[in-house]
Order: C-alpha cells, then structure tokens, then sequence
C-alpha cells in the first residue's frame, strides 16, 4: 500500500511478530503438505513473479521487495544478497530505495538474518575460493 508500513496496515503486532513469521518460515513444509509435492512451483513462481517486475517496473512512487546485491544499505555488508526494499524502472535494472524506516523489531530480525547469512558465506568460503 504507497505510504504505509506494514505496521500501519497490520495492528495486531503480536500476530505479526509471532505466528505470521512462524507461517512464512514454515511455508515450504507447509506446501509439500499440502500439494504433496515439492515448493519447487512456488520458488518458480517466484521467480517469474520478479523477473517480471524488474522488466515491467514498479509504478511511480511505489517499490517491491526483491532479493539483490547490498551496495551497504541499512547496514547489510556490501555483496550479500538479502532483501530490500527496491524500485524498478522497468529496464531490467533497480534502485534500493532509501529511507524506509525499520523499527526496532524489524532492526532486530534484520540483525539476526545478517548475522546467518554472513555464517552461511562463511561455511562456503573455501569452497568457492580454489
């Protein structure tokens, strides 16, 4: 919704921080459940679903959240890929959209995901360095 943070839209914070992260965490278990098969549809989705915004745009004055490269925004070392709040012209490219406050509980998830994903590219290092 142009304007407004989740926070705004979503008032049941205590729903939000709690079985809402648990729901989108589960979300792949939950989907072979489910359909019985694999959530290899649902990443493909996904995936169509932002290639299709990087090459049709986000309208004017609104962003996406996509997974990209961190240039150093909001504190998320630069080169690790992690989710932003982004704009797209519609050329195939994208801006990270600066100033989209985080609040504290936001900050601290924020933190936690930084701190596993700088772990995780660690454990491969050697791997990929020959």
């Amino acid at each position: 919704i142009k304007g407004k943070k989740a926070t705004d839209v979503i008032t049941d914070h205590e729903w939000l921080q709690g079985e809402f992260i648990g729901t989108v965490q589960e979300r792949g278990k939950a989907i072979i459940e489910a359909r019985g098969l694999s959530s290899a549809m649902s990443a493909a989705s996904a995936a169509i679903d932002h290639a299709h915004t990087l090459f049709h745009g986000t309208p004017e004055g609104e962003w996406t959240s996509m997974a990209v490269t961190s240039d150093g925004s909001y504190g998320v070392p630069e080169g690790l890929i992690s989710s932003f709040p982004v704009h797209c012209p519609g050329d195939g490219t994208y801006e990270i959209v600066q100033g989209v406050e985080i609040n504290a509980f936001g900050q601290e998830r924020l933190d936690k995901t930084v701190a596993e994903l700088l772990g995780e590219r660690e454990a491969v290092t050697d791997l990929l360095v020959g």
